[in-house]
Formats: C-alpha cells, sequence, structure tokens
C-alpha cells in the first residue's frame, strides 16, 4: 500500500499502485493521453499503453487492474469495442474517458457494464479519486460480493453516495445483502471509524420500538429503572441503518420524521434535547410508494428518506455473482480445502439454473448444507438439495467444451451461459419486444443489439 503524499487535497490510497498495471487503450492522437498516463504514474501506477483492445492477450486483461479507454465519438464504433471487452475479461474494471459533451454515451456506457467514468478534461486529482473508488471495488469480494456488472455499478454508486450525508434509501428482496451494503458504504464514508448501529424496525415490539431509537430517562415509564440512550444518540457522528422500515408503525413515523428533520432527538420522559449529527440510511423489502398509496406510510417520510435511493437486484438477475458468492461461502465455511475445485461443473451448472427466491441467504444455506452433506470429496448436483431445473438449450451446446475442462475455464464458461440464457428467456418473457426486454435487463436497446450481435457471433442459437 502506497500513500500519495502528491495530492494534499485528495490522499489516496490504492493497491493498484504498484500491485497491477494500469492499462491505456486510445492512439497516440487521442487528447488527455499524455496526462492519464503521466498522471496515473505519479500516483505510483505502473501503467501499458497500447493502442487498440486486440493488442492486449488474455494473460495481460487477467492480470490488469483497471483499464482505460478512450471512447471514439461515434457509439457504432465504440460501443463494440467496450462490449467485446467486457465480454473477454467480465472481471475488469473498465473505465471509458468521454468528453463532457458526451455524458449521455457515458451513462450508457455504464449499462453496459463499465464501473466508472472519467470525464475529459480531467485533473490529476479526479484522477486520484477515481483510483480511490476503483480501490474500494477491488476489495468488495472483502464484504459485498459482485462480479455482475449490475452490482459493479451498484458498488460504484454506493462509492460515491458514501461520501454524502445525505439520507439513503436501500430497496431490495429478503436476503439480497441490504445491510450488508448499508455496512459497505458505511466503510467507505468518512466516518468509517464512526459508529455503525442497526435497528431492525420489524424485530422489536412496537412499545418498546420509542423507546430503543429514542432512549429514555429513569422513572419514563414502568420498568425504566435507569436511563438508556437511545440509537440515534449511540450513532451520532456515524451512521443509524434503519433496517425494514416499511414495518415502522404509523405514529414512530411522525415522531421520525420530525427527528430527521429537527437533526435532535429528546429520550422519553426527558426534557433536553440532544443535537445529532448522524447519516441514516434505511433498507426496505416493500415497495414505499405502493404503501404510501395503501395508507400504510407517510409520503413526507418516504421522501425524507428516499434523497439518494440504491436498489439491489434479486440473484436471479445478476447470474454473474452466483458462483463468486458461492465459492466465497465455501472458502468461509471450509477455509482448509481447495474451494475452487470443489463444485464440480455440474454443481455450477445447477447453482446457475435456480431460480433463488432467497436470494443470497438461501445461496448461503444451500453450500453450507452441501459441504456437510456430500457423499465425496466434490460437491456434486445431488448435495445442493435444489429442485431439478427444466432443460436449457440455447447456449450450453457453444459452450460444452470450456464446461468439459472444469478449473476456471468452467466457471467462465458456466457464468457466460448463464448471462446468455438469461437474456434470451427475458426477451421471450416479453414476446421478442427487444425494446422491452433491454428495459428489464437494465441496459438500452442499442447495447441490448450489440450484445445479440456478439452472441450470434459465438455460435449462439437467438431463436425467440
Amino acid at each position: 500500500m502506497k500513500q500519495f503524499n502528491q495530492l494534499a487535497s485528495y490522499p489516496c490510497e490504492t493497491r493498484l499502485a504498484g500491485a497491477q498495471p494500469v492499462v491505456i487503450v486510445g492512439g497516440s492522437g487521442e487528447i488527455g493521453l499524455d496526462l492519464l498516463n503521466d498522471g496515473l504514474a505519479r500516483l505510483g501506477c505502473r501503467v501499458l499503453r497500447v493502442a487498440r483492445v486486440a493488442e492486449l492477450d488474455a494473460r495481460q486483461l487477467e492480470d490488469c487492474g483497471a483499464l482505460f479507454v478512450f471512447a471514439e465519438r461515434q457509439p457504432t464504433r465504440s460501443f463494440p469495442q467496450i462490449s467485446e471487452l467486457l465480454q473477454r475479461a467480465p472481471q475488469l474494471s473498465v473505465v471509458p474517458i468521454v468528453e463532457y459533451a458526451d455524458q449521455e454515451m457515458a451513462a450508457a456506457l455504464l449499462e453496459l457494464g463499465c464501473v466508472d467514468y472519467l470525464l475529459s478534461p480531467f485533473s490529476e486529482t479526479q484522477l486520484a479519486a477515481l483510483l480511490r473508488r476503483l480501490e474500494q471495488a477491488a476489495s468488495a469480494g472483502e464484504g459485498f460480493v459482485s462480479q455482475s456488472r449490475a452490482g459493479r455499478r451498484l458498488l460504484a454508486l454506493a462509492q460515491r453516495v458514501a461520501q454524502t450525508r445525505a439520507p439513503i434509501l436501500i430497496s431490495g428482496e429478503t436476503g439480497t445483502g441490504k445491510e450488508l451494503m448499508a455496512r459497505y458504504i458505511h466503510r467507505f464514508s468518512a466516518e468509517a471509524d464512526a459508529p455503525f448501529i442497526a435497528v431492525n424496525c420489524a424485530a422489536i415490539p412496537e412499545q418498546m420500538l420509542e423507546s430503543i431509537l429514542f432512549g429514555h430517562e429513569r422513572g419514563a415509564f414502568t420498568g425504566a429503572v435507569s436511563a438508556q440512550p437511545g440509537k440515534f444518540e449511540l450513532a451520532n457522528g456515524g451512521t443509524l441503518l434503519l433496517d425494514e422500515i416499511g414495518e415502522l408503525p404509523l405514529g414512530l413515523q411522525a415522531k421520525l420524521l420530525r427527528v430527521l428533520q429537527e437533526q435532535r432527538v429528546e429520550r422519553l420522559g426527558g426534557q433536553r434535547e440532544i443535537r445529532l449529527n448522524v447519516r441514516i440510511i434505511a433498507a426496505t423489502n416493500r415497495d414505499l410508494q405502493a404503501e404510501v398509496a395503501a395508507g400504510r406510510f407517510r409520503a413526507d417520510l418516504m421522501f425524507r428518506l428516499d434523497v439518494l435511493p440504491l436498489h439491489i437486484s434479486p440473484l436471479r438477475e445478476r447470474k454473474d455473482d452466483i458462483l463468486p458468492l458461492a465459492q466465497r461461502f465455501i472458502r468461509q465455511y471450509a477455509p482448509q480445502e481447495r474451494h475452487a475445485d470443489l463444485l464440480t461443473a455440474q454443481a455450477c451448472q445447477a447453482l446457475l439454473a435456480h431460480d433463488w427466491p432467497g436470494n443470497v441467504r438461501e445461496l448461503e444455506n444451500v453450500i453450507q448444507r452441501a459441504l456437510v452433506l456430500r457423499a465425496g470429496l466434490f460437491i456434486q448436483p445431488v448435495d445442493l438439495g435444489l429442485a431439478s431445473p427444466e432443460p436449457q438449450v440455447a447456449a450450453v451446446q457453444v459452450l460444452a467444451p470450456a464446461l468439459a475442462e472444469g478449473g476456471k475455464a468452467a466457471l467462465r464458461a458456466s457464468g457466460k451461459w448463464a448471462e446468455y440464457q438469461h437474456v434470451i428467456d427475458t426477451i421471450r418473457r416479453f414476446g421478442g419486444h427487444k425494446t422491452k426486454a433491454a428495459e428489464s435487463l437494465g441496459m438500452t436497446p442499442r447495447a441490448l443489439r450489440y450484445r445479440l450481435n456478439a452472441m450470434r457471433e459465438q455460435g449462439v442459437n437467438l431463436s425467440f
């Protein structure tokens, strides 16, 4: 780890410095190429420059820490190049460099799978800030695992909102990792050393919740034999997570709204107001807008909480995360074994084919059970205890040779197969309507067209 003292206004520490080369793709005529090259070098990075993506071999793509690519102003030329790059190395952090006038294209490239972007012209301070975000994304495996494009975009956004003090609302199905995401945001905020306090609003009886949130003085109610600070006080200076906020009773919603507006709290039975400096993160598995329409949630509170919304997609919509998560749970529950070889190719296919209604929590339980109940050394499909999936025929034949090799090749091929199958299934679900399918997949229609062309070139039978 190297401390960058050159930038006193933005100290930056990153494992990208000296550990893995940073690749720049761009011809010598690109505006900003020398600034980027020199800036990365001054920040301690080993830089490899190539004119075209085709000049990079598989080993270089696997070893590099990040890749900066100068996006051409014509999307028809830029999108296929970057799409090909993301397909060759889905684990790679790709950062396109676009001009300020092309910010709409930058947003489309994020949808394509890029983790961040750099607007040209840029300063060295902005470059240092971006390197720090990439470092944080690279260490996400220590907490929130995300190899899928949607997940990596979410982490990039989470790193940005972590620098603010505005309220954050995390939504997602049960088991997707909302509390883990809240801890991730706190970890990369300026208050990372301050307290992180979590309250599950659904798990605490209504008559106790007010006292737990706001605290109470001695004698405030029967049984209050001593004064107790509330969670707001305990989280002062740090982060307070209000988990399952949709379960909060209406009466408490009004009191919570006042605390958020005034940034002050008063203990039950107390006379003194306590000033607050707390980052509020709320999490819910409910549709709060529907709850407001049904009269079960206050609209003004929703607007107060929903300043920076983050949505965690269900596991069935980010298939690329399934196998990395499975490997992580194997490392967690069987640290003494060679985790990379424990899952057979058939078990990988079974994991990818499952719908995961319980999301990451269900996957963790399945892996933990399989490690205990497996008949032999390796985890076979029968050990997972999953329902037999319907036969899948669209893309598996194309990737069968790689699946048969086992090891890393099988993992990469399994991820590709699941991605192709998910795209095809989504288009079928919308009756072949590609615009609606693209919206459901979280990409633009143009990005979907490029994806389908790439699949066609790899021999995938696109029958909708």
